[in-house]
């Protein structure tokens, strides 16, 4: 049977080669709409997620704050400032804690290579640090490591960018770095990434030294943040609460003065991004979808025409014996087939066209939001399926309509 209905619609392309031609056009030009629309929205979504990500994943970022309400007798006003001790603390006491880093922040540190000098931000962490912040060494070199932070040595881990301001070509691990006058051995240069969030700065521009190495030479008696992620991010609500709870017993504020500590929630960022990125999908999707539906009243349109032209022949069909499902079948058939042929030609189009973009450059950042659309497998079955059920409703009602038809009426219409 099916090969039947094939040699009679591609015997119909044959005999209707514009009308067909035009129709399966507007398939294409409907499906290449909805695959690039979507694929530069996943685009766009995972550009703002990674752009987040790369400033720090699932983590809080903690700050000291200042207190806006009386507690046990203690006045407003009062500054909380956080120390390496705080993380031990809350490491202890909170279970749902997974990895933990203080920040020892410092303005303005010169580095300086031959003679090549630059000055910068400079961070001392620990080891951790690199999967929270994602700061990955680049192939050839590490980041610090336990090892580093017990015996306070003097190792350096360099973000991409800084790193080229004083090497240029030239590779940076394993040489000594004057910073500020002390000298330091390159470990690892972090590995290029697309960051739209930070704080104090790009992470491709700073400097990494180990805490204790910091403490050691500067002497700083606060950190500038501590760190904090949670071992599930369904755990979030109660690792943050106990941030609260027990440094507001260690430093006597109220647990519920949200002023009391700063922070920057990047596990509640990621939901709104992701939100943003969703919402924008949807609506470039249902763009992309009344696209099709318009191509898809188009091929109801063609088939009602076929059907009134193919009047006679059904007729005749039916006198000498096809059954309804058949005559129902052929048309269906036709419809769909119509349908798929200029759907997969589309979206073969849309699959090199972002192909062509993606190989496009993007060191300009803002290109990271543009020509990083992603065709998915998700995206195309969606546009494949969509596309047969566009196929089959155009041509359910035309094949009814041909199925209906009064064998001896038929074979008087002219």
């Amino acid at each position: 049977m099916w090969k039947i209905l094939l040699a009679e619609f591609f015997g119909d392309l044959r005999g209707q080669k514009l009308r067909t031609g035009l129709t399966m056009f507007a398939m294409t030009w409907g499906t290449i709409a909805i695959v690039l629309l979507l694929s530069f929205g996943e685009g766009l979504k995972t550009a703002l997620a990674n752009g987040l990500l790369n400033a720090g994943e699932r983590l809080f970022m903690v700050y000291g704050g200042t207190t806006s309400r009386e507690w046990q007798g203690l006045p407003t006003g009062r500054r909380i400032r956080l120390t390496e001790e705080d993380l031990t603390l809350l490491e202890r006491s909170t279970p749902e804690i997974a990895l933990g880093s203080p920040s020892y922040g410092r303005w303005g540190t010169s580095l300086r290579y031959g003679e090549n000098k630059t000055t910068t931000y400079m961070e001392g962490v620990y080891p951790e640090f690199s999967e929270m912040r994602r700061m990955f060494p680049a192939a050839g070199g590490r980041f610090l490591n336990q090892e580093d932070l017990d015996r306070r040595r003097r190792v350096l881990f360099l973000g991409n960018e800084i790193a080229e301001r004083l090497f240029g070509d030239e590779d940076p691990v394993g040489k000594t770095v004057l910073l500020d006058g002390l000298p330091f051995t390159v470990v690892g240069v972090m590995e290029k990434k697309f960051q739209d969030s930070s704080n104090n700065g790009p992470d491709a521009d700073r400097a990494i030294i180990p805490a204790s190495t910091l403490q050691t030479i500067y002497g700083p008696r606060y950190v500038d943040h501590l760190l904090i992620r949670p071992r599930d991010v369904r755990e979030a609500a109660v690792v943050k609460q106990r941030l609260y709870d027990v440094l507001g017993r260690r430093y006597q504020f109220d647990p519920a003065d949200v002023r009391a500590l700063g922070m920057w929630d990047f596990i509640e960022d990621q939901k709104q991004v992701n939100a943003i990125g969703l919402g924008i999908q949807i609506f470039l999707g249902l763009v992309g979808a009344f696209t099709l539906i318009v191509a898809g009243v188009g091929v109801a349109n063609i088939m009602y025409v076929v059907v009134r032209e193919r009047t006679r022949e059904i007729g005749i069909k039916r006198a000498v014996g096809a059954r309804r499902p058949h005559i129902m079948a052929q048309f269906v058939g036709e419809s769909v087939l119509i349908t798929l042929l200029g759907g997969g030609v589309g979206i073969s189009v849309a699959g090199l066209i972002v192909a062509a973009v993606r190989a496009l450059p993007a060191d300009d950042p803002a290109m990271q939001y543009i020509a990083n659309p992603i065709l998915s497998w998700p995206i195309a079955l969606g546009c494949a399926g969509t596309l047969a059920l566009i196929g089959l409703a155009a041509g359910v009602l035309p094949a009814r309509r041909a199925a209906a038809v009064d064998p001896v009426e038929s074979l008087r219409y002219e």
